[in-house]
């Protein structure tokens, strides 16, 4: 099968031999009392990328969202999420929620929504707290960051931020040849954002292939996290095997990150390009996901079981904003111009028998 479906945007699988041996798998020990070895080596150069002071490793983003969100709940404060969050920043939210915190969603991507908000609620005399993804791959946008954390400062607040999408893909200084920016560093690094009043949590899962995740902030927050942390208490934490295919996405990323980004760029505009040919809009920018409208419910199903039928695995996506399904192909660095040719070709009905890729899975 052709595969596009993957979000491991970079390419980075992590064979088991291309890793450092180790002598066990976990610990057996809470990362309160014993962090697993390199864990704060890992975490400090991930938060070093996004240009933090400080960063703590986590199982997953569920893990250090549900903690953050159970620590924020004993503070007096109220959380406003930003309609298009992901689910799973969401359920440290319902936490929070569940313990009597005020929870408000509002309009995705619209700071002025935000502020009537704020305004409303500015007698409760609560600390804002606004949580939202970096960057939405269902429309394809960045947030907007700048003005969220504007908005958060003028309060006093805190703005965190679910870099995931975009640690990896953008970067510092973007330019003609490199559009995505320098480094993978994420959103912050793109907009060049800092401060003691962000906290950000990343998924290393995605371009760096790698099922862990960061917490990264100024140091006092990150002391206090620690410090008060249920899940380093109470939860297995990261296995040794998945730290060590950290390290080796982060010096992948420092030795070729750059140019695995030129690469992916190139591919993802070529897709474009052959989509807007055979007749298909594509949503998604230069983000390695593209969404494409094929018409009705039936023309998109008719559609992916074509794509199917020719050995090419795409994505059926359900879009909440527009109440329509739509196929979306996620691009990597390990696709080539002729496996997006084989796509779209078999997409717009013109597909010929085309050879095995072996590299694909």
């Amino acid at each position: 099968m052709l595969d596009f479906t993957s979000a491991l945007y970079l390419g980075m699988d992590h064979p088991s031999d291309s890793l450092r041996r180790w002598s066990r798998f976990t610990t057996g020990v809470p990362a309160a009392l014993n962090e697993p070895p390199d864990a704060k080596d890992v975490a400090q150069q991930v938060a070093t990328l996004q240009g933090c002071e400080r960063g703590l490793l986590g199982s997953s983003t569920f893990h250090l969202f549900w903690d953050l969100f159970g620590m924020l709940s004993r503070m007096r404060v109220a959380v406003y999420v930003d309609k298009g969050t992901y689910p799973i920043a969401r359920w440290g939210t319902e936490r929070a929620a569940g313990r009597g915190v005020l929870v408000r969603e509002f309009a995705h991507h619209e700071p002025a929504t935000l502020q009537n908000n704020l305004v409303q609620d500015a007698s409760d005399r609560l600390i804002p707290v606004v949580l939202t993804d970096s960057f939405c791959p269902a429309c394809g946008q960045a947030a907007p960051l700048r003005a969220y954390l504007q908005i958060v400062r003028s309060y006093g607040g805190r703005l965190v931020v679910d870099d995931t999408q975009a640690l990896g893909i953008f970067g510092f200084l973007p330019k003609a040849e490199a559009p995505y920016g320098h480094g993978g560093g994420g959103m912050l690094r793109h907009l060049q954002l800092v401060g003691p009043d962000l906290l950000v949590i990343s998924s290393l899962a995605k371009a760096f292939g790698t099922p862990v995740a960061v917490l990264s902030g100024s140091k006092k927050a990150l002391d206090e996290f620690e410090a008060n942390s249920e899940t380093r208490m109470h939860c297995s934490p990261p296995s040794v095997p998945v730290i060590r295919a950290a390290q080796m996405a982060l010096v992948v990323n420092r030795e070729h990150g750059d140019c695995l980004r030129r690469r992916l760029s190139s591919l993802v505009a070529h897709f474009r390009g052959r989509a807007l040919d055979a007749g298909f809009r594509c949503t998604g920018g230069l983000f390695p996901v593209q969404a494409l409208r094929a018409g009705s419910k039936d023309r998109v199903l008719a559609s992916h079981n074509q794509l199917m039928r020719h050995g090419i695995r795409s994505v059926l996506q359900y879009d909440h904003g527009s109440s329509a399904l739509r196929i979306s192909f996620v691009i990597t660095a390990k696709h080539t111009h002729q496996m997006i040719d084989r796509a779209i070709d078999a997409l717009a009905g013109r597909h010929s028998q085309a050879p095995e890729f072996a590299n694909v899975r």
